[in-house]
């Protein structure tokens, strides 16, 4: 048996994986002062009855540490640097995301400018030392760090990347000068090209780690008080698995984690009905997000966490780490809705989260929600939800929208199909724009929606992108938790050797990806990993001399005998596919090379079994977005269809943690894995 936790803004969702099959799944109200209290409470409910003894792994997944740099709740923290760079973490970059404003907003450093401290040492772009390193400027920092009570050290030196040699020093001298204070060298977190943003990825990662080393050994605690004494394994943003000491030493590779769990389920089901081009979408309680995926997701070098302005770039902490290609659009079940100052309705990004949680929860929460309006619109059933374990009370749900109606001068029932109609629209433009960035037309791709509110709002989304088909897994509203469960261990690593791709010293770069290639069967080995069954996966970023932005260009799992040919024309066929031609005479030079590492992906399916018995559970009034009225509908319960079933819409399937709306005009299939296949214009 494995386990799977995915713990969210609002629910903490759980799996049970036997034999490769979903075998039992819960969702409980996350606690936000110790999210421990939830995993352990999800996990106790799918054991009743089941020896702790047969579970063989626990996959786990968490927000806590976007969570702590957005709410600044991270450790005490120091920044060591290279004299005449205290204040990169001010400078930041020449970007901005509005050219205009005088007054720009920025987050602050999470380091004040009186706990970065300075130290004499130089090594220059190509590694060579230019002025060694004191051994006693340190322990001078060491006294002063000591003296403002600091938890955590982050140590970034200039050109680090290259040669770190000063970093591991000045390390080994502060862990003698101040034992049990966390310590983050840029050179082991990012050893990557770019002063400023490797510097961010250093401090965010020490900002957080004090809390993540108490979280997860909270957590050991409690899983060995249920009798779970199974390894955990953590999943990445990158929707790789990897061991615990990666969680301790490197959060800042977890930021992502769930949303890139609820990818890799997507990525799955679309796999089982024989689907490469992919719109992942996972709507829950707080945020939705979206993400492309031919065959694979899409994956970015580098992202942002804690941003003044949610959708503007460049607004936030950069954190160079790979992490799955996604968008937040910033709506979920519990989005607060509002009128602005036109009089307008306005959708988030503020939300209720687990407590108080929407004003239908009845836990002491009074603002209008997504989730009230969807009660109110027929597409949530108030004795149905989490399969009649929570009960939704309507009255609560029209009070909190009646408030809002009369700001907007509209009927109740109009005020919640404006905040369903809103979210919907919100969230298809974020979408559309994403894939626009990516050259991709969205009409040639299904819609995979997952989450608890995933497939409650996947028809209005699908409809406004012009997508013609929408695939709802079995357990969507749990598939972040399933998604772990199928996720393969995988980690990557980078290093940073700027050269021109006609002078690059060939055989440093060989013994460097060998260094690469050992660490990784290592990391895969602590996780159980064979190193006959790990694959390879080598990658360089590449551009044009004098350019901003290089293109990451996949070489396979090893360099060609004639690797600068190999480069030279992997880099021109991306380039023309992006650019549609390449400047002439202009050489190309590698910034970075990375490497993926990655073991088998285990066994996992989320299909169940049918249950017998008719599958109408009745019919009920259901808005209907395409004609702007109330329509009756039939309300199916999913675990009684059979594969083959044929469901013409309008109708509502209702399971466990989810319900999928199939609006006027379309048909549903569940097709033999147990997805439920929609098409919106009736051809199912």
């Amino acid at each position: 048996m494995r386990i799977g936790v995915d713990v969210g803004g609002t629910f903490t969702d759980v799996v049970l994986l036997d034999q490769g099959r979903v075998a039992a799944t819960a969702k409980v109200l996350t606690t936000p002062a110790d999210p421990s209290v939830a995993v352990a409470d999800g996990i106790a409910r799918l054991l009743a009855g089941v020896p702790p003894a047969r579970v063989a792994e626990v996959v786990h997944g968490t927000t806590l540490v976007a969570n702590a740099l957005i709410e600044r709740k991270g450790a005490v923290t120091g920044l060591i640097t290279t004299r005449g760079f205290r204040d990169v973490l001010a400078i930041r970059r020449e970007h901005r995301y509005d050219l205009y404003d005088l007054f720009l907003e920025l987050p602050e450093p999470l380091v004040p400018r009186r706990r970065r401290w300075e130290v004499d040492e130089r090594v220059l772009a190509d590694g060579s030392v230019d002025q060694p390193l004191g051994p006693g400027d340190v322990r001078r920092v060491a006294r002063r760090a000591r003296a403002a009570g600091v938890e955590a050290i982050a140590i970034s030196f200039l050109h680090a990347y290259r040669n770190p040699t000063h970093e591991l020093t000045a390390a080994a001298i502060l862990r003698d000068e101040l034992p049990g204070v966390a310590l983050s060298v840029s050179a082991e977190v990012v050893p990557e090209l770019g002063e400023y943003v490797r510097t961010s990825t250093t401090v965010a990662n020490a900002y957080v780690q004090p809390l993540i080393e108490r979280y997860l050994a909270t957590l050991e605690a409690r899983l060995r008080m249920l009798g779970v004494r199974a390894p955990i394994s953590i999943m990445l943003s990158t929707g790789g698995l990897a061991d615990l000491e990666v969680g301790r030493r490197f959060p800042i590779r977890l930021a992502e984690s769930g949303p890139a769990a609820g990818v890799i389920a997507a990525a799955v089901a679309g796999a089982s009905a024989g689907l490469q081009e992919v719109l992942a979408f996972d709507m829950g309680g707080t945020t939705a997000k979206a993400c492309l995926v031919e065959g694979t997701p899409l994956l970015a070098r580098e992202h942002e966490v804690a941003r003044v302005y949610r959708f503007a770039r460049e607004s936030g902490l950069p954190i160079r780490m790979p992490v799955i290609d996604l968008i937040e659009i910033g709506a979920g079940g519990g989005s607060i809705a509002r009128a602005d100052r036109f009089g307008l309705p306005r959708v988030g990004p503020e939300s209720a989260g687990a407590d108080p949680g929407p004003a239908c929860y009845a836990r002491g929460g009074h603002a209008p929600t997504v989730t009230d309006a969807d009660l109110l619109l027929g597409l949530l059933d108030a004795d149905a939800f989490l399969g009649g374990e929570m009960r939704l009370d309507v009255e609560e749900a029209r009070r909190a929208l009646a408030g809002l109606a009369r700001d907007l001068g509209l009927g109740l029932e109009s005020t919640a199909a404006g905040v369903h109609r809103v979210v919907n629209e919100s969230m298809a433009a974020a979408a559309r724009m994403h894939a626009i960035e990516r050259g991709r037309d969205l009409r040639r791709f299904t819609l995979v929606a997952t989450g608890g509110a995933g497939p409650v709002h996947a028809w209005g989304v699908a409809r406004a992108l012009g997508i013609r088909r929408v695939l709802c897994p079995p357990s969507a509203g749990v598939a972040s938790a399933f998604g772990m469960l199928a996720a393969a261990p995988a980690f990557d690593f980078a290093r940073s050797r700027p050269e021109p791709v006609g002078q690059i010293a060939w055989e440093a770069v060989l013994r460097m990806l060998d260094e690469m290639r050992a660490q990784g069967i290592a990391q895969l080995g602590r996780v159980g990993v064979d190193a006959d069954l790990v694959q390879i996966e080598i990658a360089a970023d590449v551009r044009h001399r004098g350019q901003g932005e290089p293109l990451t260009v996949v070489l396979g799992d090893h360099l060609a005998p004639d690797p600068c040919c190999q480069v030279e024309e992997a880099f021109e066929q991306a380039y023309v596919r992006l650019y549609d031609r390449r400047p002439p005479g202009v050489e190309a030079e590698v910034l970075t090379w990375r490497m993926r590492v990655k073991g088998p992906s285990p066994a996992a399916t989320a299909a169940g079994r049918v249950v017998p018995g008719p599958a109408l559970k009745g019919r009920r009034r259901l808005w209907s977005e395409d004609r702007g009225s109330f329509v009756e509908a039939a309300v199916l319960d999913r675990y009684r269809l059979h594969p083959g079933d044929v469901v013409e819409g309008p109708a509502v399937i209702e399971e466990r943690e989810s319900t999928a709306v199939v609006g006027p005009g379309g048909r549903a299939r569940l097709d033999p894995l147990g997805n439920l296949v929609v098409e919106l214009d009736g051809q199912a």
